[in-house]
């Protein structure tokens, strides 16, 4: 009878949201170096495909999108261990239909009873699960089964096909020698976790009248989003990626790119994060502590207020957390984060906090 440390085939379940999927990269390398022999096959969403385009993670995919051909593509590829980056019942099940023989993953959404390796979360208060940075998390899982501690790094390689995509988007707007900062104000989570559409409009006028190239990046739900921004700066140094066919694998390409990402707590943030590019990231609902990713590169601006951080999807009161974040404050520290790495010498810093003087508390 197989073993842990006998297994041939490995299923990882990737994590749904784009951001989560990035940040269990690091845990992706253990899990390759504890099992170098192992055939690893990635469980995950469509839309995901892109983002593992390019690396050597996994030696071949099978969509989640559709429950029970899951099932009978798992149970085809007879896998030995499943671990569970989401901590859904429903991914639980998947692996316990598909005839995984392990199953590897945190006590959550009473599926316990599922797994043949259970871990309980490592942050606790007051007897209820605790912040704890998602990155780390992951690590734990694949650590769980041998594997040594990957440390934080991030990393994400794209494909030729990508990079061309992304060419052409700088070859139309002749962006070669320029310097192009990425904006991305939307967010999947929900509207309490995008910034002010007039606030984005002022801070891409902001930048492009500094001299700076603008790329407003979007999502597929925020194409008009994104399109109205472009059209109400009414300036040739701001573009919107909303004329492109969109996908990840192009997000990827143009944020290698770009000289900063300004954003929300969103996956773009990750991304860029994952190829080493400045990202000065505006946090309002969310506690930093679940989506720190310790990039060095990363400055964090959040408003400490009496409601927050709540984690809601949509906010009940008057988004403070977020107005307060102002155009005039976030181009002023965005201008000093990009004169400070494109200095290079300097020595990194650690994540940074950084809120206004006169922020409401």
């Amino acid at each position: 009878m197989t073993t842990i440390s006998e297994a041939s085939r490995i299923a990882v379940f990737v994590p749904n949201w784009v951001g989560d999927a990035v940040m269990c990269t690091p845990a992706l390398r253990a899990l390759r170096q504890r099992f170098p022999q192992a055939e690893i096959v990635g469980v995950l969403r469509s839309y995901l495909t892109p983002l593992f385009a390019g690396g050597s993670w996994f030696d071949a995919l099978i969509s989640s999108d559709s429950f029970f051909p899951a099932i009978r593509q798992l149970r085809q590829s007879r896998v030995e261990i499943a671990i569970l980056f989401p901590n859904s019942l429903r991914v639980a099940l998947l692996a316990k239909l598909g005839s995984c023989r392990f199953l590897v993953g945190y006590r959550r959404d009473g599926r316990g009873w599922l797994l043949t390796h259970a871990l309980d979360w490592p942050a606790a208060q007051h007897g209820k699960r605790a912040p704890y940075p998602m990155i780390l998390a992951y690590n734990r899982l694949v650590m769980e089964l041998g594997g040594e501690d990957p440390g934080v790094q991030m990393t994400l390689v794209t494909t030729p096909a990508q990079e061309a995509e992304a060419e052409a988007v700088w070859q139309r707007y002749g962006w070669h020698g320029q310097k192009v900062v990425g904006l991305h104000g939307g967010a999947a989570y929900g509207s309490a976790k995008c910034w002010p559409f007039a606030y984005c409009v002022e801070l891409a006028r902001l930048l492009a009248d500094r001299g700076y190239a603008v790329l407003v990046l979007c999502g597929p739900k925020e194409c008009a989003f994104a399109a109205a921004i472009e059209q109400q700066v009414c300036h040739p140094a701001v573009r919107s990626l909303h004329r492109e066919k969109l996908h990840l694998g192009l997000m990827m390409a143009c944020l290698r790119r770009v000289r900063l990402l300004i954003t929300t707590d969103s996956g773009p943030r990750h991304i860029a994060a994952a190829f080493d590019r400045p990202v000065l990231t505006l946090f309002g609902p969310t506690d930093i502590a679940w989506t720190e990713t310790f990039h060095a590169k990363s400055l964090h601006l959040q408003i400490p207020v009496p409601c927050g951080p709540c984690q809601l999807r949509r906010c009940p009161l008057d988004h403070r957390c977020m107005r307060q974040l102002t155009p005039d404050f976030v181009f002023a520290q965005a201008c000093n984060w990009l004169a400070r790495w494109e200095k290079c010498e300097c020595d990194p810093l650690p994540n940074k906090i950084i809120c206004p003087d006169n922020a409401a508390v």
